[in-house]
C-alpha cells in the first residue's frame, strides 16, 4: 500500500472513530454502479478528474462520432451518400488510431480492450455473437464461417 493509500486509510478510520460518517445520506444503501467499468483500471483515476471536469477525452468523443457514422451508414439508401459516408468514416477511423499511436496507446491490449468495450457499449453490438473474443480481436472471414455454421 502507497503512503497516499495509507493516509487516506487512516483519515477515513478516524472519521469512523469520531462517528463523521453516521448518518451520511445514502448510508448502508449500494454502491451505484460504476459507469467507467469498460475503461481499463490504470486509466479510471483520470477518466473520473476529466469527466467531474466536465471534459471529454478526445478519442471517446471522436469514438462517439465513428459509431455514429456507422448508424448513418447502416440507414443510408442512396449509394452516393453511402460512399461518402463511408470515405468520412475511413478517414475519422484513421485520425482516431492515429491519435491513440500519439498518446502511446494504440497497441496496449488495455487500450484494445477498452476499445472494444467502448464500440460495444455506443454501437449495442455483442462481438461474442460476430465471432469475435473478448478482446475484439478475431477475423471478418472466421468470423462469417463460424456464423454459416450455426
Amino acid at each position: 500500500m502507497g503512503l497516499f493509500d495509507r493516509m487516506a486509510e487512516e483519515k477515513m478510520a478516524e472519521a469512523v472513530r469520531r462517528g463523521e460518517l453516521d448518518r451520511l445520506p445514502g448510508s448502508g444503501a449500494p454502491l451505484p454502479p460504476d459507469d467507467l467499468k469498460h475503461v481499463p483500471e490504470e486509466l479510471r483515476a483520470g477518466y473520473r478528474m476529466m469527466r467531474n471536469a466536465g471534459m471529454i477525452p478526445a478519442e471517446l468523443e471522436m469514438n462517439k462520432e465513428i459509431a455514429t457514422m456507422q448508424d448513418l451508414l447502416k440507414l443510408c439508401e442512396d449509394e452516393e451518400q453511402r460512399g461518402e459516408l463511408r470515405k468520412r468514416l475511413t478517414e475519422k477511423q484513421l485520425r482516431y488510431q492515429l491519435l491513440l499511436e500519439r498518446q502511446g496507446l494504440g497497441g496496449t491490449q488495455a487500450i484494445r480492450t477498452y476499445e472494444t468495450k467502448l464500440t460495444q457499449q455506443l454501437t449495442g453490438e455483442d462481438r461474442h455473437a460476430n465471432g469475435m473474443d473478448a478482446t475484439g480481436s478475431g477475423n471478418e472471414a472466421e468470423a462469417r464461417r463460424k456464423a454459416q455454421s450455426d
